[in-house]
């Protein structure tokens, strides 16, 4: 396959980026758009030029660090993918294929391709913790009933890697599905009860902090979240925000 690449191309958060075109030849159907990456960059590399920055760990779907827009879709035009699972099988050879960060205030560019996603972190760590008592007889967890639908809704909003897709989708970017995925987590189950007021009115309150928008209701998160993380967990955590507020 033959492509046209035009990569976004910024030495660090403050210099001024621009597209860049980069021609590449030889790229096999089966290899994954990271793999198509990196033949790039050995032949950027052999011409003495710089080689383009992306971020990238596990590439197992696994961690959510390769996010990219790829022709103005997160993770490109597959779904229920991550960019480092996307096959370059979905391109057609002569294809202009456009790649650039995912864009967002609160995830500021680092170089190139790479973003700092850290703002999720730190929603993550305003939850806090849930308390578990550790002294004496424990109980063991899976002593504890938990209704089956709970459970299954709990373990698949647990699913969300914190890729951004969701962010780099909305028209606001809007960290509402990923923050939602975090709350819901918790808040189904028994183990999550202590702190669960708390534990939302903080995140939400660190989501705002951080600058993301409000949710547009139009759905585009659910549609490029790798993991499908269901929409009805922003619904939930709205529940338990106006609950909480209320109790306070």
């Amino acid at each position: 396959m033959k492509l046209t690449l035009k990569i976004w191309r910024q030495e660090n958060a403050n210099a001024k980026g621009a597209i860049q075109t980069y021609p590449i030849d030889g790229i096999e159907p089966d290899m994954s758009f990271l793999e198509m990456l990196d033949v790039l960059n050995e032949q950027l590399i052999n011409q003495g030029d710089i080689p383009v920055v992306f971020d990238h760990d596990c590439r197992e779907g696994i961690c959510g660090s390769c996010s990219l827009q790829i022709n103005g879709e997160p993770h490109g035009p597959d779904r229920l993918v991550t960019t480092c699972q996307l096959h370059m099988r979905k391109f057609n050879d002569g294809d202009t294929i456009v790649i650039e960060p995912f864009r967002a205030k609160a995830f500021p560019v680092v170089k190139d391709l790479m973003i700092d996603r850290s703002a999720f972190d730190r929603i993550q760590h305003a939850g806090g913790y849930i308390s578990v008592n550790t002294s004496g007889n424990t109980i063991d967890a899976n002593a504890i009933p938990v209704n089956k639908e709970n459970a299954d809704d709990s373990f698949a909003a647990a699913t969300c890697i914190g890729c951004g897709a969701c962010v780099a989708a909305c028209k606001n970017a809007s960290a509402m599905l990923f923050t939602s995925a975090k709350v819901s987590q918790y808040a189904l189950l028994p183990q999550g009860q202590v702190e669960a007021s708390e534990r939302v009115l903080n995140m939400v309150e660190q989501m705002d902090k951080e600058g993301f928008g409000n949710c547009t209701n139009t759905g585009a998160c659910e549609v490029e979240c790798p993991k499908g993380i269901s929409l009805e967990n922003i619904a939930r955590m709205n529940r338990e925000y106006l609950s909480a507020s209320i109790k306070g």
